[in-house]
């Protein structure tokens, strides 16, 4: 990412509640954990950052860099709370990175990349929760004062530690365009989405009836 495209982050104290999680997003979430708080927080500033309110329908999309098989991916829940772009509504979509940062965009707004600063990590991950995690101490089993001190602390620390904040102006998304159109395939018998229709032996099918997974390994 250009350093020319680097912004300051707005320097205040994180202590405004607007940027704390309900507590309904932790019973959403299952656990208490930091990252789903931070996640929140990443997404109510992208939100201010384009200029735009938590989005009720199609119109805004976050692209989330995390992964798979890798820890503190929970940033993505508090993401989909805070902004309303969730994967029930296809506006969420993972790059494999596996890094912890996302790039919100908005067509009429542009775009805007928030990423974990590594000191910010760094030092979070002295608290005795991560100890926990560590040695494979599911969040959910771990002492709820152990993961509130880290949760206190980070809600404590200012915007200008906890993220970099990057323009995008160059970046562009078209999603696939929506169709209710389906049929009924022809061995199975359920309705599929006209995207995702196969033929076999002249006949519309689903991708499992297909053996287009089969034939795919």
């Amino acid at each position: 990412m250009s350093k020319d495209n680097k912004l300051s982050v707005k320097k205040d104290k994180n202590k405004d509640s607007q940027y704390v999680p309900p507590e309904w997003a932790f019973e959403f979430h299952g656990h208490r954990c930091p990252f789903m708080p931070i996640g929140y927080r990443m997404g109510k500033l992208a939100l201010e950052y384009l200029g735009i309110e938590r989005e009720k329908d199609h119109g805004f999309f976050v692209f989330p860099e995390i992964g798979e098989g890798h820890p503190q991916t929970c940033m993505v829940d508090g993401i989909q709370i805070a902004t309303g772009a969730t994967y029930g509504k296809l506006l969420m979509e993972k790059t494999f990175y596996g890094k912890l940062a996302a790039t919100f965009y908005h067509p009429q707004k542009g775009a805007v990349r928030y990423s974990l600063k590594p000191d910010f990590i760094d030092e979070m991950g002295k608290f005795e929760f991560f100890a926990y995690r560590k040695r494979g101490v599911e969040p959910s089993q771990i002492p709820e004062s152990v993961a509130n001190e880290v949760i206190d602390w980070s809600y404590e620390q200012p915007h200008e530690k906890v993220f970099d904040v990057t323009k995008r102006p160059d970046f562009k998304f078209s999603p696939p365009k929506g169709s209710f159109n389906k049929a009924k395939c022809s061995i199975c018998g359920e309705y599929v989405f006209e995207r995702y229709l196969r033929q076999k032996d002249g006949q519309l099918v689903c991708i499992p009836c297909s053996g287009y997974e089969k034939n795919k390994k």
